[in-house]
């Protein structure tokens, strides 16, 4: 007689808890790939980042090989410089503009006023890549994340600073008695937001080498320019208690960036170097000043 009980098949299939253990390791695996994809993503920004730093300072030296100095940091008849929308304040990367393959830029800048007259609006409205860090966010209006050094210490920007580029500056090649190797040129800062913009010759595209000369995170990013500013102060304030009546125009500042562990800077003789937020504020405020005779270890850096 045939067998009439139904016959059931086995049939394969996932339980509840292989489910879990997969999702449970695909997770782990994630969670361990996440940070080296963050890492290979960041290293190629900082890699960029290098590249548009080094293309500003052979655009500084071809300047300088044209008319025998270099731009002048900022460009107004009487100082020192206030960072406020007031006055000539034609920056050097105004200057090098023709350098950085940006001669139709160049053309539309309005040289017989000032950078903030309406006449200059659309240029200083333009972003131009080669001035942004592609770690930082994009800024309004288009701030410039690399700044040129004035002084070595904080300062107002002067006619008299030690820096390379400062008021009415007119620095030969000649003129960097330690050396163009051991003096640094440009290096980054944090592009703020509500800024003066690239164009403007103020602490916008100008730093020193006092405070802040190391690395700032992007925890630490002020919001905008007067944060900064205030942030400046504040560290004034804390190093020298007695200082009084600081005009918070006046502040410049120093260097930063939101590359992990410290900044990158362009020294004279061309190369470009990541400098780390550990280093020493000496060694720093030497490499910022171009003729102080002092003798510096490369290594100390």
């Amino acid at each position: 007689m045939q067998n009439l009980r139904p016959r059931f098949s086995r049939r394969s299939g996932f339980s509840f808890i292989e489910l879990l253990l997969v999702v449970t390791i695909i997770g782990l695996l994630i969670a361990l790939l996440l940070p080296a994809v963050q890492a290979a993503r960041e290293a190629a920004r900082r890699i960029s980042c290098n590249r548009q730093l080094g293309q500003l300072i052979v655009a500084v030296h071809n300047y300088q090989n044209l008319h025998g100095f270099y731009p002048p940091g900022t460009i107004d008849a009487q100082g020192p410089i206030r960072s406020a929308p007031q006055g000539y304040h034609h920056n050097w990367i105004v200057q090098v503009l023709p350098f950085l393959e940006q001669e139709n830029a160049w053309r539309h800048v309005d040289l017989t006023v000032g950078v903030y007259d309406p006449r200059n609006a659309p240029v200083a409205g333009l972003r131009l890549d080669v001035l942004q860090c592609p770690s930082q966010v994009s800024t309004k209006p288009p701030q410039s994340c690399y700044a040129g050094v004035h002084h070595d210490r904080e300062a107002p920007i002067d006619v008299n600073n030690n820096g390379v580029f400062f008021l009415n500056s007119r620095v030969r090649y000649e003129d960097v008695t330690d050396g163009s190797a051991q003096t640094i040129y440009l290096a980054e800062i944090m592009a703020e937001n509500r800024g003066l913009g690239w164009m403007s010759g103020t602490r916008a595209t100008l730093r020193n080498g006092g405070l802040f000369g190391g690395n700032v995170t992007a925890a630490a990013r002020p919001a905008n320019a007067l944060g900064a500013v205030n942030a400046v102060l504040a560290e004034i304030t804390r190093v020298d208690p007695n200082r009084k009546e600081i005009d918070p125009q006046l502040i410049v500042g120093g260097f930063g960036s939101t590359h992990p562990g410290g900044s990158q800077y362009a020294f004279g003789d061309g190369r470009t170097a990541f400098l780390a937020s550990s280093a020493s504020p000496q060694v720093l405020r030497q490499l910022t000043h171009r003729a102080d005779g002092m003798l510096l270890d490369e290594e100390a850096y």
